[in-house]
């Protein structure tokens, strides 16, 4: 049988602010990338979702984000590469520190929003991303876009590099993720997401915004917990991929 990790960003919420379901979705991802509180999430909901994933079974990973709370992590900052890597070793030992209080440790990292786009091409800061998970000393997985930067400097570094999946996400034909500042960025209907993610588990494609299709080896699929019916969405892509006869289980 194929498998498959299904992965969803969790651990946002922020005081009495709410962020998805993140208890509702663990019932149907394998792996929760938890916010470490520099672009959402603060320590009791980062030690809540910790609990409720341990409780779940799910795998838990590190969401590292810039330093950027009111815009929740979509913006670049211009921070030094040595900048970037004190923040991501300090959010990384942050989560760490919640996730073994929980009864569990971190078991991958994969950057958030902005960060995550941005080490797609940025020299320094995807030198300063590596750094500091070789820092950090426990050999993590880095969860990253395919044909990344990032990705290639992970594994030149001797760590894993797990190229990931967007089920609610569209792409461009080079394969790139669309900006969410252009219309239909972000999928709603399961019916076409749920279509074009057993084709990436089964053949490795998924279909562009101009209808090309684009080759993507993916060991991970992402399903945004901040998305509207990301609870349902998640449930979907699930059951599609069992029903196409692949399983889900996280490659952590």
């Amino acid at each position: 049988m194929a498998f498959i990790d299904l992965n969803s960003d969790v651990g946002e919420s922020f005081g009495n602010w709410q962020m998805g379901d993140d208890a509702a979705i663990f019932r149907s991802v394998s792996s929760a990338n938890v916010a470490c509180g520099f672009h959402a999430g603060d320590p009791s909901t980062i030690a809540q979702t910790c609990r409720d994933a341990v409780a779940a079974g799910v795998t838990i990973g590190a969401h590292v984000g810039y330093r950027d709370l009111a815009g929740f992590g979509r913006r670049f900052l211009d921070c030094t590469p040595a900048e970037l890597a004190d923040d991501v070793l300090y959010q990384l030992g942050a989560l760490q520190a919640l996730a073994r209080a929980a009864g569990a440790e971190i078991r991958y990292m994969k950057p958030h929003g902005a960060l995550y786009n941005t080490i797609v091409h940025h020299e320094g800061h995807a030198q300063a991303v590596v750094d500091a998970v070789r820092a950090f000393g426990t050999d993590l997985p880095l969860l990253l876009l395919p044909g990344s930067l990032a990705l290639a400097k992970a594994e030149a570094a001797g760590l894993r590099g797990v190229a990931e999946a967007f089920a609610d996400r569209a792409y461009n034909p080079d394969g790139t993720l669309v900006s969410r500042r252009e219309a239909g960025a972000v999928l709603h209907d399961p019916e076409v997401v749920v279509a074009n993610m057993v084709r990436l588990a089964q053949d490795g494609e998924i279909v562009a915004v101009d209808g090309s299709v684009v080759k993507v080896q993916a060991e991970s699929i992402c399903v945004h917990g901040d998305t509207p019916g990301s609870v349902a969405m998640a449930a979907a892509v699930r059951t599609g991929l069992e029903a196409a006869g692949v399983g889900v289980r996280s490659f952590a």
